[in-house]
Formats: structure tokens, C-alpha cells, sequence
């Protein structure tokens, strides 16, 4: 009997956990790269297949015709020779949340459900929140996907439920991934320089919810317009969040967690589903205005899936612990706060952080994702001032021009001292870069910008201490 053959391109995390999978699964396994390392080469020697180094489109749309299927790592774009040729040559194209959820099906003793996320930002941290309260519920849960582990490589680990994160990359292409309950957080443009258009990128948000059932619910936010014109559409059943107004939503507190007898919580906010009280805010240790839609959305995909009693909601939210550089706090000195919201990668989400405080400076720039930086000066009021960095420097600083005081850095330690020569105390620093990292960080990424401006920083810190 001939064997299922498959072609992974790309031998990042992903590609070498599908690798690995497809080859338990008895498929001959074929690997390529265009951006080949002796690490990758290693790799693919440990996993005994064939590895073909920057394919050139001849040699591309001869191995798309001699295999089954094409499974591209999540960063190879839509653009790329393999799928087009994928696509030419009506080859499956399957990413691996979609390959992973095929295979559940078959699990002995039934597939586990799964909560899916999606959203331009806040997917991480709403996956990581629904994780949490699972665990409160007493479920063993796995937060997966676009996350450190990617679902086709938990599927043989002991779980109960799945948390999904589903990016836009993982949702292209889809024919079986479904979600019991899938949130849709947001919709602002990115990663343009990975699909084709803002409506590519858009219909791929909206496949999280084209395969439900009318027994699963989908979960939007109410104060996005395109989510709930796509929600309209969605066949499972409706439910909405939002601070002011949606099903689950936020409401003054008079007592401190909504209990009766409890002492007053003065600040504090009640969340509330349509069964009423589920915790107060006091229960999360930040509560931006994100975190708490955030909260919203992710108890009402655990109450509403019947996966979480909603009494277990306030327990959840207390364990839970927002991940690094995600507007993660990193110093307080001489009246100045510092943060690092390395992970901010698109103006939406930089504005975000930027409307949780009155008073910046804001460390921006990187390697621009075709993505207009303008709308990063929709907050002049709150700008002390902006230190540009990166190859999108000059876009940082047009997008200010005339509305604050403008630095530029040649490097995150630059950038640290230029900041705090234009920072007030009161004030706040932050790194909240609107692009990606790759310019400074070739290989580690956010993570690695992230770290070095928490150091720099510290540094910067104890020296004037030194010298005082």
C-alpha cells in the first residue's frame, strides 16, 4: 500500500512538530527551507527525512506535484512559491491546528473540546486567561497554537480541553478546525506583508467561527463593527462582550467582589454575564480597560461552552498571571515608570497601551509590516514625546511630526537614555513598537527586544544611582 506523502516547508517550531506528527501518522515526510542554518540541517538529519534548501520555483512546483499534501509553517505567506503552487496544482494546503483537529476526531474515547482565539491583538493573553479558568473549572487544560506548543504537538498529552490560539496564518485554508466555543477579539490591519490584502487577512479571522455547529458558540467583540457584521453570519449561537454594553459586560461595584456583605471596592468593576455576578475586578492583578474585555470574552467562552460553572470565574481570574512584554512593568524610578510592550507589533495594538496612561513617552519603531503608522498620533495629548527607532524610524517620526518632541536611536540603549531625557516625573516610558523585531532581533524576535530593554533599562538605573 503506497504511503501518504506530505511537504514542510519551513523547520521553525512548527514545521518540525508537524514533521514529527505526519511521520507517526505513516506519511513520508519531505522538509524545505529558505532560510537554511546548520541547526535546521541537524534537524532534519534527526528526523531522517529529506531537506531541500532554498528551493528554487522549478524545483518548488516539482515537489508540490510529488506529494499529497502542503503543510507551510505558519511565516511562509500566502504569496509564497509553495502555496501558490499548492493552490495551482489542487494540492491540500493544511495547516497544523486544522491537521491536529482532524486527527482528534479519531482519539480513542472521543476528540476533547477546544476554545479557540483569535484577534489582531490580545490573542495570547485571552488564551493563557481561558487556560486559567479552565484549570479553575478542574479541567487539565493546554494552551496551544500559536503559544510556545503548537496543538498538533499536545494532542497525545494528558488534557481535558484545549485552549486554541489561532492566528490568522493557522486559520488560512481551513476544512475541519472547529471550536466548541471561538472568541474574536478584534480586527485592525496587520500582517499585510503576509496576505495578500486586508480582506485575505479578514476572511481568514472569519474561518474561526465558518465551521461551527448551532450546538457551539462564537464570541465577539460588541465595539468592533466588522467582528459583529461576520457574528450575523456565524452558525453557531451568538454571544457578545464589551465594557459598556454585549452579554457580558462591566457594571459598577458597591461592594468589593458583588457578594452580599462584602466591604466596599471603591474603583472597582463588576463582571457581568447573563446570568449576572461574575467577579469583580479586584480578583485581576492589572486591569486595563483590554484586560478586562479580555476577562469578558474569556468567561464567556468557558460559561457559555458549559466548561466552566461561572462561580469558578473569580478563582480563575485571580490565579492567572499576564504574560512578558505585553505591557509588562519593569521599573519605577524617580517618579518614572517603565514598561515593556515588546509584543505590541501593529499601531492597534500600540494604541491600546498608549490609552492606558496620560502621560508618555513612547519608544517605537523596527521592521515596518506594510502597515500605515500613521494612526499611532491619535493620541496627542498624552505624548511627552517619541524616541524612533529602527528601520521605521523615519515613519515613527513623520507620523509625530509637530506633535511632540522626536529622538532617534541606533540602538535599545540609546533609545533608554534618550527616553528618559524626555521624561516628566509622572510620566510613563514604553516600549511599544508597532512593527516587528527582526531589523535588531534577527533571531530572537519580540523576546529578545523585550529583554534587552528591560536590562537596558535596569542598567540605566543603577549607573544613576552610581552617580549620584
Amino acid at each position: 500500500m503506497r504511503r501518504p506523502s506530505a511537504l514542510v516547508h519551513g523547520l521553525a517550531v512548527s514545521g518540525i512538530a508537524t514533521a514529527r506528527a505526519l511521520q507517526r501518522r505513516g506519511y513520508r515526510v519531505i522538509t524545505s527551507d529558505d532560510s537554511p542554518t546548520d541547526a535546521k540541517r541537524a534537524m532534519a538529519a534527526e528526523l531522517d527525512v529529506e531537506f531541500i534548501e532554498c528551493p528554487d520555483q522549478h524545483r518548488v512546483e516539482l515537489l508540490v506535484r510529488s506529494v499529497d499534501l502542503v503543510a507551510p509553517a505558519p511565516g511562509v505567506p500566502e504569496t509564497h512559491a509553495v502555496v501558490l503552487a499548492a493552490l495551482a496544482g489542487g494540492v491540500a494546503l493544511r495547516t497544523e491546528i486544522d491537521l491536529a483537529y482532524e486527527w482528534e476526531q479519531d482519539r480513542p474515547g472521543g476528540p476533547r473540546p477546544m476554545i479557540a482565539v483569535t484577534g489582531t491583538d490580545g490573542k495570547t493573553t485571552t488564551t493563557l486567561m481561558v487556560a486559567a479558568l479552565l484549570e479553575a473549572g478542574g479541567h487539565r487544560a493546554a494552551a496551544v497554537g500559536n503559544t510556545e506548543r503548537p496543538l498538533i504537538d499536545a494532542l497525545d498529552d494528558p488534557v481535558d480541553v484545549f485552549a486554541v490560539e489561532c492566528s490568522s496564518f493557522r486559520l488560512s485554508w481551513l476544512k475541519y478546525f472547529r471550536a466548541e466555543a471561538a472568541i474574536w477579539l478584534n480586527l485592525a490591519p496587520d500582517h499585510l506583508n503576509w496576505h495578500t490584502s486586508m480582506a485575505s487577512y479578514e476572511a481568514a479571522k472569519a474561518n474561526v467561527w465558518r465551521l461551527q455547529r448551532s450546538s457551539d458558540v462564537a464570541i465577539g467583540w460588541a465595539d468592533d463593527p466588522t467582528v459583529m457584521r461576520h457574528l450575523t453570519a456565524a452558525p453557531a449561537r451568538h454571544t457578545t462582550f464589551g465594557l459598556a454594553h454585549g452579554d457580558y459586560h462591566t457594571e459598577s461595584l458597591t461592594a468589593g467582589d458583588g457578594s452580599p456583605g462584602s466591604p466596599a471596592s471603591a474603583g472597582a468593576v463588576a463582571l457581568v454575564g447573563p446570568s449576572g455576578h461574575l467577579a469583580s475586578s479586584r480578583r485581576l492583578v492589572r486591569r486595563f480597560p483590554h484586560d478586562l474585555t479580555n476577562a469578558l470574552a474569556a468567561a464567556a467562552a468557558c460559561v457559555e461552552s458549559g466548561l466552566v460553572d461561572r462561580a469558578r470565574i473569580g478563582d480563575g481570574l485571580q490565579s492567572f498571571r499576564f504574560p512578558p512584554h505585553r505591557i509588562e512593568p519593569v521599573a519605577d524610578h524617580d517618579g518614572i515608570q517603565w514598561y515593556n510592550d515588546s509584543k505590541a507589533t501593529t499601531p492597534h495594538a500600540v494604541l491600546t497601551a498608549i490609552r492606558s496612561f496620560d502621560s508618555l513617552v513612547l519608544i517605537a519603531g523596527g521592521r515596518n509590516k506594510d502597515l500605515d503608522l500613521r494612526s499611532l498620533a491619535l493620541e496627542p495629548g498624552r505624548m511627552r514625546g517619541v524616541v524612533a527607532i529602527g528601520e521605521a524610524a523615519d515613519e515613527v517620526a513623520a507620523a509625530f511630526d509637530g506633535l511632540c518632541p522626536i529622538a532617534r536611536a541606533r540602538t535599545m540603549n540609546e533609545a533608554v537614555h534618550e527616553a528618559a531625557a524626555l521624561a516628566r516625573p509622572g510620566d510613563v516610558v514604553l516600549l511599544s513598537p508597532a512593527c516587528a523585531s527582526f531589523d535588531w532581533y534577527p533571531d530572537g524576535g519580540y523576546l529578545a527586544r523585550g529583554d534587552d530593554f528591560k536590562m537596558r533599562v535596569r542598567q540605566f538605573i543603577q549607573n544613576t544611582e552610581v552617580t549620584r
